[in-house]
């Protein structure tokens, strides 16, 4: 009686072995498809970034040739805001009666950061009030917009790295803003130091 009780509990021991065994073997069939699938997840990502990538260096590029071919082709009517055949926004070069409408979005945003500065401003403070992450890269590209706001008139950068608008602009009310320029900022003082216009 007993040998066959422990018969008998040998068979289901080996019957519960053979049962956790397959369900292992479900298990890595499992993982198997899921890495795969993550595989072939991760590689379209990739793919998706780097289009993204390819994308904004085209566009980046493009807008850059139609700011130049703007400000080739003459005078921009005031408080006009001129599009490109690819619709991108340039950035027209500064005339009076112009306000920051005229301007792409990063572009107005930083001149109305500007427009509230008590003093000029590098690229990395102007980022952080506009809220952008706060690395290299967007640092970078803003510079880059800094530089072409003073290329255009609108800004100035009398010591390397420090950003502030021109008087003149300065002078002009900021779109986005009922009742006229940022509080005294018609006569270009207030905490806007007067430089040329350039």
């Amino acid at each position: 009686m007993e040998a066959t009780t422990m018969g008998s509990l040998f068979e289901e021991l080996a019957r519960r072995e053979a049962v956790v065994r397959q369900r292992i073997e479900e298990i890595r069939e499992q993982i198997a498809e899921l890495n795969g699938l993550l595989e072939a997840e991760e590689d379209r990502l990739s793919r998706l970034v780097i289009t993204r990538e390819t994308v904004q260096e085209v566009v980046g590029e493009a807008a850059g040739t139609v700011e130049d071919l703007v400000a080739e082709s003459g005078p921009v009517d005031p408080g006009e805001a001129a599009t490109s055949p690819i619709g991108v926004l340039p950035v027209p070069p500064w005339r009076p009666g112009m306000t920051a409408s005229a301007l792409p979005t990063a572009y107005r945003d930083a001149v109305e950061i500007l427009a509230d500065a008590a003093a000029p401003m590098r690229a990395g403070q102007i980022a952080a009030a506009m809220g952008l992450e706060d690395s290299a890269a967007k640092r970078e590209g803003l510079r880059s917009k800094l530089k072409r706001l003073v290329e255009r008139g609108w800004a100035t950068e009398n010591e390397p790295g420090l950003f502030m608008l021109t008087a003149s602009a300065a002078g002009e009310p900021v779109a986005g803003l009922a009742g006229g320029p940022r509080g005294g900022l018609s006569d270009g003082r207030d905490g806007i130091a007067s430089s040329p216009a350039g």
